[in-house]
C-alpha cells in the first residue's frame, strides 16, 4: 500500500536565530502572513493598515530580548519566509512557564516542514508549553494537534487591528 507522498521541505531552508538586522525583513514577512492569516477574520480595511514598518519596529524591540526568549526566523535562499517566538508566560493563570507567541509561515511553504522546523526552534519536542491561537484557524488547529497540544477549553477575545479576534487557548 503506498502513502501519499509528503511535501518535502526544500533542502535550502535554513532556521537560525532571529538578528537585529533582520527586523526590516520580518516586517515585511510579518505583514504578508497576516494577510495571508487574516483574510477571512479581519475586514480588508483593517488589514490595509498593517504596517511593515511598525511591525519591523517591534521585530527591533523583540530581536533584543533575553535568552529565555527564543526567536528564529526561516529563510529560502536568503530570504526570511518565517518567523517564530516564545519565551516566558504572560497570562497570570498560564498552564506551563512557556508559551508560543507566535508562529508564522508565509502561504506557499506551508506543508514543507518548515512550519515543524520553526516550532521545533522555539519549543523542544515535548517541552510543556501553551498558546493561543484563532478560533477560526483549522490548519493551525491541526499542526498543533499534530504536536500534542490540546484545546483547554479557554477562550478570550482580542483587540486585534482596530476589531476583535477569538483566541483558543492550546496546552502541552
Amino acid at each position: 500500500m503506498d502513502a501519499a507522498p509528503e511535501t518535502a521541505a526544500p533542502a535550502d531552508i535554513v532556521v537560525r536565530p532571529v538578528r537585529d538586522v533582520d527586523a526590516e525583513a520580518l516586517g515585511r514577512v510579518h505583514a504578508a502572513c497576516w494577510h495571508q492569516t487574516y483574510d477571512h477574520l479581519i475586514s480588508k480595511a483593517a488589514l490595509e493598515n498593517v504596517s511593515p514598518r511598525r511591525l519591523a519596529e517591534l521585530w527591533t524591540h523583540w530581536a533584543a530580548q533575553g535568552p529565555e526568549f527564543k526567536m528564529s526566523a526561516a529563510l529560502a535562499d536568503g530570504e526570511i519566509i518565517g518567523f517564530v517566538g516564545s519565551g516566558p508566560a504572560r497570562d497570570r493563570d498560564a498552564p506551563r512557564e512557556r508559551e508560543l507567541y507566535f508562529i508564522y509561515l508565509l502561504d506557499q511553504y506551508h506543508g514543507t516542514g518548515t512550519g515543524q522546523r520553526l516550532l521545533d526552534a522555539a519549543i523542544e519536542a515535548g517541552e510543556p508549553a501553551y498558546l493561543w491561537v484563532a478560533e477560526d484557524n483549522p490548519r493551525a488547529h491541526r499542526f498543533y494537534t499534530r504536536n500534542g497540544f490540546t484545546l483547554d477549553g479557554a477562550t478570550h477575545t482580542e483587540p486585534f487591528l482596530g476589531e476583535t479576534l477569538t483566541e483558543v487557548r492550546f496546552v502541552r
